[in-house]
């Protein structure tokens, strides 16, 4: 399989190229700046371009059979989360083909399991839980929110999944051992959501060499 891997150099994008390129498949690993290449895989093709660029999207994902955003905001531009998005949607239906997309995004829109919201006939969002959401994390949770409304009310032909980590998304170790879910929050017998980065890579891989979620969100966790 030929991926793309759009912030290649961050903390999720990076485990992503690692796992694409373990087993086996052609990845070309994207960052903003070329400075960075030093800190991609050596094993990649290292290419410059934006994610939030329409342009740069249909010029990089040319003769690809996946794209991965696992790009995130600088501190105070939360507010593009969504916009590249919608970019990565565009980008991809005029490279036209049959380009797959999968975004990695937040866990803030899923619902906690066994709550409901009052007088609202719905579950509570993660996002308004301070349990699974402090106060600190709001900002780019909401961004995240949005980021998901614009993907799923896209009106497109792009073939793409969103996927939501749990809570608590940190470095850790590949155990290849996980559990998926559609839109509610994977806790654990002690009531906590977390899932290492490692292994939210394992479930991205996953699910792009055997396709499941297609137009639609999954989440994965312990």
């Amino acid at each position: 399989m030929r991926i793309t891997v759009f912030g290649a150099a961050g903390n999720v994008g990076s485990r992503v190229v690692t796992e694409a390129l373990t087993r086996g498949h052609d990845v070309t690993a994207v960052v903003r700046d070329p400075a960075r290449f030093g800190e991609l895989h050596p094993e990649a093709t290292h290419r410059a371009g934006d994610a939030g660029v329409p342009e740069h999207i249909a010029e990089l994902s040319a003769g690809q059979d996946l794209v991965v955003n696992a790009t995130r905001p600088a501190p105070g531009h939360e507010n593009q989360h969504a916009a590249v998005s919608r970019a990565l949607l565009d980008g991809l239906a005029r490279a036209g083909g049959d380009v797959r997309l999968m975004i990695v995004g937040g866990a803030g829109s899923l619902t906690v399991p066994g709550k409901e919201a009052p007088g609202k006939g719905g579950g509570v969002l993660a996002i308004d839980d301070p349990a699974f959401v402090p106060t600190a994390w709001r900002h780019i949770a909401l961004a995240s929110n949005e980021q998901f409304d614009a993907v799923r009310t896209a009106d497109t032909e792009v073939d793409w999944t969103y996927v939501s980590p749990s809570a608590l998304l940190e470095p850790g170790v590949r155990t290849g051992v996980y559990r998926l879910g559609a839109d509610e929050l994977i806790v654990d017998a002690e009531g906590n959501s977390s899932i290492s980065m490692e292994d939210l890579a394992v479930a991205l891989l996953d699910e792009a060499e055997r396709p499941k979620h297609h137009r639609a969100r999954f989440t994965v966790g312990y």
